[in-house]
């Protein structure tokens, strides 16, 4: 079987090795996503470098917003004071990307809900922003983004910031390739245990930016 650095998960693929972390090896989803949060982090923070600049992190509220959540907790402690974008807001983060929220919440941070106004008004400070952490949408989007992420993703992509997508970019088709709305154009792409199929597929892969494979503790 090809390892990590030659395989293509399909989005199936990739559910089906979360669950089977779970019920074979016994690993809870908050601890995969914890391992996921952390090295998002700290390729962001490899590309700052300690430069003090402004940073945000857009979470959607499933699992890939989660992991997103808690990479900016992990910014948070090395010293970098990310603006926290949650879509929908606090109530609609459930399971255990709550249970990242809650943690941002008791720590004291702000997050700024995203909405369908907000997500229009967000253009007349995105240019403030040097580094964005993109965790909206993950490999289970069927179809074009709903309104707000599609306005959320095209003022992303009108920024001059550096984005770093988590898994793959917001948008994007996981196993056909397709960009049927709006989808972030990265900078680097961190994705989990392989590669995604629509990441060696046109017109998806020049979305991606650099590609790094990060491990969560599971292995093909």
């Amino acid at each position: 079987m090809p390892g990590p650095a030659r395989r293509l998960l399909t989005a199936e693929e990739a559910g089906e090795l979360d669950r089977k972390a779970v019920s074979e090896f016994g690993m809870p989803v908050l601890l995969l996503m914890e391992n996921a949060g952390r090295a998002v982090s700290e390729e962001a923070l490899k590309w700052l470098r300690g430069r003090a600049l402004k940073t945000a992190v857009f979470c959607g509220s499933g699992n890939n917003g989660g992991d997103g959540l808690c990479a900016a907790r992990h910014l948070v402690t090395h010293g970098v004071k990310p603006d926290i974008y949650l879509a929908g807001g606090a109530p609609c983060a459930k399971n255990e990307a709550g249970a990242n929220l809650d943690i941002l919440l008791r720590m004291k941070q702000k997050i700024i809900p995203l909405t369908p106004s907000r997500a229009i008004s967000l253009r007349s400070r995105i240019s403030a922003y040097g580094l964005i952490v993109d965790a909206l949408l993950g490999v289970g989007i069927k179809g074009a983004p709903r309104y707000m992420y599609q306005k959320t993703i095209e003022t992303i992509n009108s920024s001059s910031a550096y984005i770093l997508s988590v898994d793959i970019p917001s948008g994007m088709q996981a196993d056909s390739g397709e960009i049927p709305g709006a989808c972030i154009k990265a900078d680097k792409t961190v994705t989990f245990v392989a590669r995604k199929r629509c990441m060696a597929l046109n017109p998806a892969r020049k979305y991606c930016g650099r590609i790094t494979v990060r491990s969560i503790g599971i292995a093909l």
